[in-house]
């Protein structure tokens, strides 16, 4: 059946809200930043960086032009998952063990893949949506803005930080952390200082890994029970 013309604007103007618009610039961003990131990491760094704030600037117009949008929410999450599983693929590439980085890039996307699945199963509006889990680190870090944004921005600036000091294909992740943590310098405190934010966000990632599988596990069971 055609669709009515109403339907066919209504539809474009979700496309076109300003969040949203946001969003494909940080697609844009992120395309050219990897285009670059072997030949100029300086401008790689610069251009991640900034689609990364692009984020929380989208999130703060959705809200402030009231254009929250079930698609801009999926279309942040893809992005987010997209750039950060590439910059893993390439740290897998630069340094020793990568199966590390591999790990991490698998952990991350199961994490937040099923706990946007188990969203919409359960009927929630939102993936951030917590407050009836039992555990106490899971329910702060969505509940505190501030909290979580220091977790995610600490994994981007230790990812962005190795990317920079990697000088050849032979690097052990071990011995750059350490060599780096011993000397006074911008990079190794910015390690310092983004160390314990990256490790809760690996933990929140297991916690809502776990989480959102048994929600699915429950939505089995109970669809069971229904037939």
């Amino acid at each position: 059946m055609a669709k009515k013309p109403g339907q066919r604007s209504s539809k474009l103007s979700v496309y076109l809200y300003i969040p949203n618009i946001i969003g494909y610039i940080r697609v844009l961003l992120n395309c050219f930043a990897f285009s670059q990131c072997l030949t100029n990491k300086a401008l790689f760094a610069f251009l991640y960086f900034l689609s990364f704030v692009c984020d929380a600037v989208d999130g703060w117009c959705a809200r402030k032009f009231n254009q929250v949008s079930t698609f801009g929410a999926v279309l942040d999450m893809v992005t987010d998952r997209i750039s950060t599983a590439c910059l893993l693929v390439v740290l897998s590439q630069l340094y020793q063990p990568g199966l590390i980085f591999l790990s991490l890039l698998a952990l991350d996307i199961a994490s937040h893949w099923l706990q946007m699945y188990s969203t919409f199963l359960t009927g929630k509006a939102s993936h951030k949506d917590v407050k009836d889990s039992s555990n106490w680190l899971f329910r702060a870090y969505y509940g505190n803005r501030m909290f979580m944004a220091y977790c995610c921005v600490s994994c981007e600036v230790i990812y962005l930080v190795l990317f920079y000091l990697a000088e050849n294909q032979t690097e052990k992740l071990v011995d750059v952390i350490s060599n780096n943590l011993k000397k006074m310098s911008l990079l190794s405190l910015l390690i310092g200082t983004s160390l314990f934010g990256w490790a809760v966000k690996q933990i929140i990632n297991v916690i809502q890994m776990k989480t959102a599988a048994d929600a699915c596990v429950l939505y089995d069971i109970e669809k069971k029970h229904k037939n």
